[in-house]
């Protein structure tokens, strides 16, 4: 539970929740944190295992864990009106849509 004690933490996990595997450089795009806050935030979440790592080509993606997927969902689910929460969700989907995300650049080279 201290893992969700901070907002940053919050943040990424519900753009991971929400958008499935994200990378640093793009959560880094879409929150506009620093590479180290980026970093260290998802390094104290990994070392709480709630995410998960796998490394693609230079990209390391970040995913949560299945086991715990349920409560970070429940946990969410009230935050769910939160202005902040809905502006990195609209922000991920422009810049997604844009084609400036590496989580697009993956998902199109795995594609073919």
């Amino acid at each position: 539970m201290k893992a969700l004690g901070d907002e940053a933490r919050i943040r990424i996990l519900n753009l991971l929740l929400a958008k499935g595997p994200l990378t640093t450089s793009d959560l880094e795009f879409v929150l506009e944190f620093t590479q180290s806050k980026t970093s260290r935030h998802l390094a104290y979440l990994r070392n709480s295992a709630i995410l998960n790592t796998t490394k693609i080509d230079q990209w390391v993606v970040y995913t949560i864990r299945e086991e715990v997927e349920d409560i970070i969902s429940q946990i969410l689910s009230f935050l769910e009106k939160d202005s902040r929460l809905k502006e990195d969700i609209a922000t991920y989907e422009t810049l997604y849509s844009n084609r400036e995300m590496v989580a697009n650049k993956l998902s199109t080279r795995l594609a073919k």
